[in-house]
């Protein structure tokens, strides 16, 4: 049984800044990775960020050099740090992680979604 808890969405103006939180919790034996997906009107889901257990980083395109994925494995918790929004940043951000449950390989799990809104 594992769950993820997502914080930080809201209201933002455009080029502002936002940090979303997720924590992992439950029978959870390690993270191989974590990492955030959207899923704005019209649009598929979508990687925005991930991070493996050592720490390597992967980002979409459309937000390369604008947002930074962090994780504190010691707290299971990523972090998505997100400057310069756009109005396209506009979505519901979902949390993931793919791990390993103390009764084996778990799959990946998804957090329920926090709303970003990039407006003025």
């Amino acid at each position: 049984q594992v769950q993820l808890v997502e914080s930080g969405g809201g209201l933002v103006q455009p080029g502002g800044s936002r940090e979303l939180s997720c924590a992992a919790s439950g029978s959870i034996f390690s993270i191989l990775a974590m990492g955030w997906f959207r899923q704005a009107p019209g649009k598929q889901r979508e990687l925005v960020a991930a991070i493996t257990s050592s720490g390597s980083t992967n980002y979409a395109d459309s937000v390369k050099g604008r947002f930074t994925i962090s994780s504190d494995n010691a707290k299971r918790m990523v972090y998505l740090q997100m400057n310069s929004l756009k109005p396209e940043d506009t979505a519901v951000y979902y949390c993931y992680a793919d791990l390993v449950e103390t009764t084996g390989y778990g799959g990946p799990h998804w957090g329920q979604g926090t709303q970003v809104t990039v407006s003025s």
